[in-house]
């Protein structure tokens, strides 16, 4: 029978008290100095390494260290149980700590690549580490089974389910380790069909948002009857959520049927260029509630599903992600029209993000009070990185052009002219 940590940490108690224990402390110093040393050695942290591998590297260099000193350290403890010349308590009592730091260090590793947002995963990983090891100072002190057996004496009923505080604590822990499988499950398939260029890409985030929702369910579906609790406690919170969509949650179930029926019909998908409620800007990211939307300028909207339903929304890269530039110039009435209409075109066609195909053209608008009114109409397939640049360096290009052969841009100018004072008028 294995022999309980709180009668080993009684006789490792007893072991510092022997002289000889100074063997003991030396052998667990070697173990460490040749954990650390280990680590220095191989520097996995200068290993550069993607995908799989780079997720192996890193898992190694978290448990590393445990894993180094657990290796001499069960070695020396055979070998000084087989000569029985030292006592060996305090030697065997790192052993579950340092199995425990492994397991918790390895817990977290992959806690951190389930869930992207690093912050609460490590608020999350303080908070669970905390329980982790509070646990085991109970288990080694001998006061968990008290601690059980106080939980499982608080009962409580939920519907007809008569629960305790220590079910509720088990099906918590069973349903978070389910939980953390299905996001990784789900995490591994969406990383998939990003990669399926064959897929339109509001299918690909509509599948990957319909197999998270699957795999939670399922999760949380399969870790209830486990534990025996009734599916039918569900009922309960079922009908609190039905009254809450029905008087406080029409705009949320709005929102989230408008998210699929956007991401189904394919109307809108991420690196569109939309204008919606006067925004306009590149679609960013598209979920199940919302949209965001990044201006050129770096502002961004958190635009709900329900208004991209039920408005007009100005996709302007829907089928053609081509959009035309126009630019408004004025020549003077005695430049050459026909040359500055040349020039205008020819200093397009130099511009790298302007279109050969369709080619600039330039328009004579109308004859103005000033001058002629002419546009020059360009095409480009990027608009996502902005118009004014462009606009610029047209505008600088065919002032360039108009300086060297001598049309003028004309402004607006008045004439005052003096008539001489009549015979007979009034001075």
């Amino acid at each position: 029978m294995k022999e309980p940590l709180s009668t080993l940490l009684e006789r490792a108690w007893i072991d510092l008290h022997d002289p000889q224990v100074a063997w003991q402390i030396a052998i667990l110093l070697a173990c460490f100095v040749l954990a650390w040393g280990a680590g220095r050695a191989l520097r996995l942290s200068r290993v550069e390494a993607d995908g799989i591998w780079r997720f192996g590297v890193g898992g190694l260099r978290r448990i590393l260290f445990p894993v180094v000193a657990l290796i001499p350290l069960t070695l020396s403890i055979g070998l000084l149980r087989h000569w029985k010349w030292i006592e060996i308590d305090l030697l065997r009592l790192f052993v579950p700590l340092l199995v425990s730091l492994l397991l918790v260090r390895l817990f977290f590793y992959v806690l951190r690549h389930v869930f992207a947002r690093e912050s609460i995963v490590r608020s999350f990983e303080r908070a669970i580490a905390t329980l982790v090891w509070g646990g085991l100072v109970l288990y080694v002190s001998g006061l968990l089974p008290d601690a059980i057996a106080y939980l499982d004496d608080i009962r409580f009923k939920v519907g007809t389910q008569k629960l305790t505080l220590w079910l509720v604590l088990q099906g918590a822990f069973w349903v978070v380790i389910t939980l953390l499988a299905a996001m990784w499950a789900s995490g591994t398939i969406e990383a998939r069909l990003m990669r399926a260029e064959s897929l339109h890409s509001s299918l690909r985030v509509v599948f990957s948002r319909l197999a998270t929702a699957l795999l939670v369910l399922l999760a949380v579906l399969t870790v209830l009857p486990m534990l025996g609790i009734d599916l039918t406690v569900l009922s309960v919170f079922g009908g609190a959520i039905g009254v809450g969509l029905g008087f406080g949650l029409q705009k949320i179930a709005s929102n989230y049927v408008s998210g699929f029926i956007i991401l189904l019909d394919r109307s809108m998908r991420i690196g569109d260029l939309i204008t919606v409620d006067n925004f306009y800007g590149e679609v960013k990211n598209i979920t199940t509630r919302y949209v965001v939307v990044r201006a050129l300028d770096g502002r961004e909207a958190i635009i709900p599903n329900e208004l991209l339903i039920s408005t007009t929304v100005l996709n302007h890269s829907y089928s053609n992600r081509q959009i035309r530039l126009g630019l408004d110039l004025q020549i003077a009435y005695r430049s050459d029209l026909h040359k500055a209409m040349q020039l205008m075109e020819e200093a397009a066609g130099k511009q790298p993000r302007v279109l050969a195909d369709p080619p600039p053209k330039a328009f004579l608008v109308r004859f103005a009070d000033s001058g002629i009114d002419l546009e020059l109409g360009v095409w480009i397939d990027d608009p996502e990185n902005g118009v004014l640049a462009t606009r610029s360096d047209l505008f600088l290009a065919i002032w360039r052009a108009f300086q060297d052969a001598g049309i003028e841009i004309p402004f607006p100018q008045r004439e005052v002219r003096i008539l001489p004072k009549a015979d007979g008028a009034p001075g």
